[in-house]
């Protein structure tokens, strides 16, 4: 069998209501067209299973990879937990307007309610237009009555907690989490391998037939955390030519690298694949047998987890967040 090499997939691009331009002007998607809100880089989701780009590969899914390599790919643990199904679903987003504001189920109540995984996700911000702001959680502490006395009365907003956004915000969203993207901020999504979403509220939007999208007022009751926390954003400090986490829970851990020299990486401590997403730059991946991978902003690249050692390459000042199964 032949070795496993960094894979990068084609893009699976998804227009939206609330979608722009950015993922072609700014990460260079260039079949994006001008309503475009999602760019899935990695994807099991039944009807989105990415397809390998180039190499010997090219053309395979990322399931069929799976069923052949299994945890050569993935890592051992991550295989016979996962089988088939790759546990992350791995996306850049660009909201021109508004998401809904929504909530996602936790692990029990989506494998309860829809035979599924959960949805804990965390944000990275890539753009942000001045004065752009996403929404958080609750600012005060609520019951389940306040809420739905705010949603029905049309004040749901002065309950939220918004917050300002700026190039390199981090931001963890944990399941049951009140939550939308604001106009104007392009980022990186890592979550949960779930597409599981509870609309709250959808700032009275109609689409192009005058409809209104639906409303899970009902099943999100449930789910939501009204609980007001103190802090909503991720603090870290960004270490030129270090490793720095800024999220780890149990389903994913995500580094952010900062780096203008040659780095090398070593993996033998992980029984995962590792996931790079380039954020600003352009580089080179290096791996054994003097395989290269360019990779540039708005590129993501897939690490099986077999090879345990890299080598990172800066053309430029490079920016990449790094993502693995713990």
């Amino acid at each position: 069998m032949n070795k496993l090499y960094p894979l990068k997939f084609k893009s699976i691009l998804k227009d939206k209501i609330w979608g722009g331009k950015k993922l072609n002007e700014i990460l260079a998607k260039t079949e994006a067209g001008v309503s475009c809100g999602e760019s899935w880089e990695i994807s099991t989701i039944k009807g989105s299973i990415s397809v390998v780009k180039d190499g010997f590969l090219a053309g395979n899914n990322l399931e069929e990879l799976i069923e052949v390599y299994m945890g050569d790919l993935v890592g051992d643990k991550v295989y016979d937990k996962f089988g088939l199904e790759f546990p992350l679903l791995i996306k850049y987003i660009d909201a021109n307007d508004n998401l809904s504001i929504q909530v996602h189920p936790d692990d029990a109540i989506a494998n309860e309610r829809h035979g599924s995984s959960g949805k804990t996700e965390m944000w990275y911000v890539i753009d942000s237009e001045p004065g752009a702001s996403l929404i958080s959680g609750f600012n005060r502490e609520l019951n389940k009555e306040e809420y739905l006395e705010a949603l029905d009365s049309g004040s749901l907003k002065d309950i939220l907690n918004f917050e300002k956004t700026r190039p390199g915000d981090v931001f963890f969203m944990p399941a049951g989490r009140v939550h939308a993207i604001g106009s104007g901020i392009l980022l990186a999504e890592i979550q949960q391998s779930s597409d599981i979403t509870y609309r709250i509220y959808d700032w009275d939007r109609k689409d192009a037939e005058g409809k209104s999208r639906d409303l899970h007022t009902e099943a999100a009751l449930d789910v939501i955390d009204f609980t007001r926390y103190d802090n909503y954003r991720t603090s870290y400090e960004k270490l030129m030519n270090k490793t720095v986490n800024i999220g780890k829970c149990k389903y994913f851990t995500t580094n952010i690298m900062q780096f203008n020299k040659i780095v090398e990486k070593d993996f033998n401590f992980i029984d995962s694949f590792v996931i790079y997403m380039c954020v600003e730059g352009k580089l080179s991946i290096l791996s054994p047998e003097n395989k290269s991978v360019e990779m540039k902003k708005g590129e993501t690249v897939l690490i099986p987890a077999d090879i345990k050692n890299i080598i990172l390459m800066p053309e430029t000042t490079s920016s990449v967040l790094e993502i693995y199964v713990n």
